[in-house]
């Protein structure tokens, strides 16, 4: 009878610290071979929606494994990719010089692309206006074109990717601009700015594209002369794109690694399409 409780007792102090590990147990499944356990991923939310599809054709072809993909930024990602709170942190943009600890797996290719409402008659913008809106010099639409109405600047949060990208390209610091409107991910900003004629902001070209698909009124501005799409980031013509990644703090665990290989192989290339992100042919 000891035995037995003790044996009950050593069962629930197993549960209790499984239900600890904030991460991915990865095994396989020795009856069949197959994967089986729960990878988490946090980070970006540009990367997030792509993640999310993968990770459901994954289940599907594993049916004992979950993927969980969390939002919060890039910054969350790595983040918690450095900590073990995730599996799998998402980066929508490369490691920086110092960032080593860190190895990053490359799954997709973006651009970020300038946005302004449907209804706004401006065309085009060259980088010196864009940098000019930016910190405030201009505040007029009809300065650079448009309406006689006030330009609401958008800007990203500290700790997004995509605001890294824009100020390292317009080589611009965040103290100087000068933004009515501070937003997070990508729906965010095009929620914003299709509810504002007068805003101006920017955002992935994968986000704009499948907005403008919904019917919803935005509209992406050429720089320096390119026009904004997936076949001009594939290109490499746009001048503003990134690189999307994955990232593990050391060697990928069995089921974090199985899932890297299948979002970096070609069978998934109609999924990173279908997000309006151009796919990377690890082939060549």
């Amino acid at each position: 009878m000891v035995h037995t409780l003790y044996l009950k007792r050593l069962g629930l102090v197993s549960l209790a610290f499984a239900s600890l590990a904030a991460c991915s147990s990865p095994s396989i499944d020795s009856s069949n071979g197959d994967l089986q356990g729960k990878i988490i991923l946090t980070g970006s939310s540009t990367v997030a929606p792509l993640a999310s599809e993968l990770g459901k054709r994954f289940e599907e072809d594993h049916p004992h494994v979950r993927v969980d993909v969390q939002t919060g930024g890039s910054s969350r990602g790595l983040a918690d990719a450095r900590s073990g709170q995730a599996d799998i942190g998402m980066m929508s943009r490369d490691l920086a010089i110092d960032e080593t600890d860190v190895t990053a797996y490359a799954v997709a290719k973006d651009g970020v692309a300038i946005v302004i409402h449907a209804d706004n008659p401006i065309t085009e913008l060259s980088p010196e206006k864009i940098v000019e809106i930016y910190k405030g010099d201009v505040t007029q639409w009809e300065t650079v074109g448009g309406n006689d109405t006030p330009i609401s600047v958008v800007n990203k949060a500290e700790g997004r990717s995509t605001l890294e990208v824009f100020l390292k390209h317009f080589d611009l610091k965040n103290s100087e601009i000068k933004a009515q409107i501070i937003i997070g991910d990508n729906e965010q900003g095009i929620k914003t700015i299709t509810g504002n004629p007068d805003a101006i902001g920017y955002v992935s070209i994968g986000a704009a594209e499948n907005s403008i698909a919904r019917g919803e009124p935005l509209k992406l501005l050429p720089l320096e002369g390119i026009e904004p799409s997936t076949a001009s980031v594939q290109d490499s013509s746009f001048p503003l794109s990134r690189t999307l990644n994955f990232v593990t703090s050391g060697e990928p665990e069995t089921l974090s690694k199985a899932f890297i290989d299948f979002a970096q192989s070609s069978e998934v290339h109609n999924i990173v399409e279908q997000q309006n992100f151009v796919p990377i042919d690890f082939s060549k």
